[in-house]
């Protein structure tokens, strides 16, 4: 379930991110209907965004190109939300602020 705007950190914007989420393997489910452009076979034969120098291939900038028809994954991945701040917290590295 996506996380309302009331349970996300204002602060944690994307523009602003160095955390790379967009770095992640994001799996696809059956109900997404995303463009074969952006997509790939992973190692098992399923299906995957497809990925540029690491990074999603839907990526323009720091934002979503795709962002109307995210796959399900990113769009439980809000931004300011728990998984989000986790990401940023591993980036950051022990002792980080």
């Amino acid at each position: 379930m996506e996380a309302t705007p009331a349970e996300n950190d204002p602060a944690a914007r994307c523009d602003t991110c160095e955390a790379c989420c967009c770095r992640l393997e994001v799996m696809l489910m059956a109900e997404d209907d995303i463009p074969g452009e952006f997509t790939a076979r992973d190692r098992w034969g399923g299906w995957v965004m497809r990925r540029e120098d690491g990074r999603c291939a839907a990526l323009l900038g720091h934002r979503c190109g795709i962002y109307a028809i995210r796959p399900r994954v990113c769009r439980d991945f809000a931004e300011g939300g728990a998984d989000c701040l986790a990401e940023r917290a591993l980036a950051m590295g022990p002792g980080g602020s």
